[in-house]
């Protein structure tokens, strides 16, 4: 029998990926379900390549013929309808939080590449998970890759995660030019194609901030056991040092279709088309991230190690600020400024349920945006 897929956010990096893998996998998976925001198009093109799909749009409460749902609710409403046996969360922001409840309460494993959602509410994701009985399986090429080395190893056996980056197009500029960096400019990563606000992430290091809080929400592991390593090339895609000293390495090319071909066929491993890897000329180096030039980083621990809704607030107060900057409302250097400022009030009476989080996440928006107003 085919597992039955549900695809989110379909018309996104992810999403696009993640078709090539059903493509391929055609004997292997129905897929019921596409969601995306607002291209209505891109939809409806799916559905005349796969017509059993149901389709939602997201940003919008109407739309052509062959659209079912449309909206908030209705996304989550087809989520409920789909009987999917997992569904692939490739939503971008804080928004996927609670479309990978749905999931979860749907019954289906989760094929997560939303970050956002074990940022914000690990706590309470992986107990509906567990109420469920459902897995939630990472599809970021950093979590998939520890996922693996733990399944190998045993996690017993893990005394560090040791999540590679690439450093982002800045890794070689000054801490004087940061100031002048504009959109456009940090608009080119230089591996990954993906979407502009993770793009904007990876040139300040918050998209590994937000790798490594996610890392701990995943893995069960505390902060200090969690390292970033700043890999260039992209090609180890992290690792994990066990208790005897030895690391291990999952290594491939730097393509998404890989994490996202071993999550829909978990816990298969099966023979995969993508990210071959071939060693002849191949040169691999590592070094330390520098914390100082790239703030953002150590705000993410700090938000780690605070707890709560910290996390949250550091998320919420980050996707402001970076909307701010491609806005041309604020400077790329700004965006930590913002992030810390949000950080610095007190975040403590928050709890670990959704209603917490999700005020706080508003106010931690509300804020920066006042101060962005006010200072800029």
């Amino acid at each position: 029998m085919k597992k039955r897929v549900a695809l989110l956010g379909a018309s996104g990096s992810i999403g696009k990926s993640a078709l090539d893998v059903l493509r391929e996998g055609r004997d292997f998976f129905e897929p019921v379900l596409f969601s995306a925001h607002t291209k209505e198009e891109s939809l409806l093109k799916l559905k005349k390549e796969f017509p059993r799909a149901s389709l939602a749009l997201s940003g919008k409460e109407s739309g052509p013929e062959g659209i079912e749902y449309f909206g908030n609710a209705g996304l989550l409403e087809a989520i409920a309808r789909a009987n999917a046996g997992i569904v692939l969360n490739g939503i971008s922001g804080s928004p996927g939080l609670k479309v990978s409840l749905a999931a979860i309460q749907s019954g289906a494993d989760l094929a997560l590449a939303n970050k956002e959602t074990i940022v914000m509410a690990s706590s309470l994701v992986f107990a509906e998970a567990e109420k469920a009985g459902v897995r939630i399986l990472p599809v970021d090429s950093e979590h998939s890759a520890v996922f693996s080395l733990l399944e190998a190893h045993g996690k017993e056996k893990a005394a560090e995660l040791l999540l590679t980056a690439s450093g982002g197009p800045f890794r070689t500029r000054s801490a004087e030019s940061l100031a002048s960096i504009g959109p456009e400019e940090a608009l080119a990563h230089p591996t990954w194609n993906m979407g502009p606000k993770i793009t904007i992430d990876s040139a300040t290091l918050a998209n590994k901030g937000l790798e490594v809080i996610e890392a701990a929400g995943l893995f069960g592991v505390a902060p200090e056991h969690i390292k970033v390593v700043i890999h260039p090339q992209s090609v180890v895609h992290s690792m994990i040092r066990l208790t005897d000293g030895a690391v291990y390495a999952q290594l491939s090319k730097p393509d998404m279709r890989l994490p996202i071909h071993n999550a829909l066929y978990w816990p298969e491993c099966l023979p995969c088309p993508f990210a071959r890897l071939e060693f002849e000329g191949l040169i691999l180096e590592f070094e330390k991230p520098d914390f100082e030039k790239f703030p953002m980083l150590p705000l993410a621990y700090e938000a780690l190690k605070q707890g709560g809704v910290y996390p949250a607030v550091y998320n919420a107060a980050n996707e402001a600020a970076v909307e701010a900057f491609l806005s041309g409302r604020v400077g790329f250097t700004n965006i930590p400024e913002l992030t810390r400022e949000a950080l610095s009030r007190d975040w403590q009476t928050g709890d670990d349920s959704l209603q917490s989080i999700l005020e706080a996440d508003t106010m931690a928006r509300n804020l920066t945006i006042q101060y962005i107003t006010e200072h800029f």
